[in-house]
């Protein structure tokens, strides 16, 4: 794992979720994809375990810090939890076909947007209404765009992925 171009893409990667994620989402229902957990299954799908482990708490801190008004912590551990999950999975079934991705990244997303809500909610953070809705809006959006940007980052974080072979 090459560690700084890993906190170069993770900074970048989170600029482009706070920033520029608004411009592609759907806008009455503040649906729009979430890179930082299609990031976080990239490497549970494509480093070891124990990469693994800890670039999803890494891109979980990096979700709350986003997040300015909800409490610090409940995407770290969210993130933390299902990218570590996901990271055992992945030794026993293979998640290399784009399919497989897009399934693993709805279900990531499902749960750790599920996981996050009930951690901010246990602190009495208020959130919409509709939160459910945006949970899998959010997933699905994450799910379709998230295998087409697998090849971008595996060829930034030099891993090869032989989908070309």
């Amino acid at each position: 794992m090459h560690w700084f171009r890993f906190a170069v893409f993770v900074l970048i990667v989170t600029v482009l979720q706070a920033g520029l994620a608004d411009i592609v989402a759907v806008t009455n229902l503040n649906i729009k994809p979430d890179l930082l957990l299609i990031l976080l299954v990239f490497f549970a799908v494509y480093c070891n375990t124990f990469e693994a482990i800890i670039t999803s708490f890494v891109i979980g801190f990096a979700a709350d810090i986003i997040l300015f008004g909800f409490p610090m912590g409940s995407r770290m551990i969210s993130f933390g939890l299902f990218g570590t999950a996901l990271a055992y999975l992945n030794r026993v079934v293979t998640i290399k076909k784009m399919p497989y991705q897009s399934v693993a990244i709805f279900i990531t997303a499902l749960l750790a947007g599920t996981l996050a809500h009930l951690l901010d909610s246990f602190r009495g953070q208020t959130t919409a209404s509709n939160v459910f809705a945006v949970i899998f809006g959010t997933s699905l959006y994450s799910s379709l765009v998230g295998p087409f940007l697998f090849l971008p980052s595996a060829w930034w974080m030099r891993i090869k992925v032989g989908r070309l072979s």
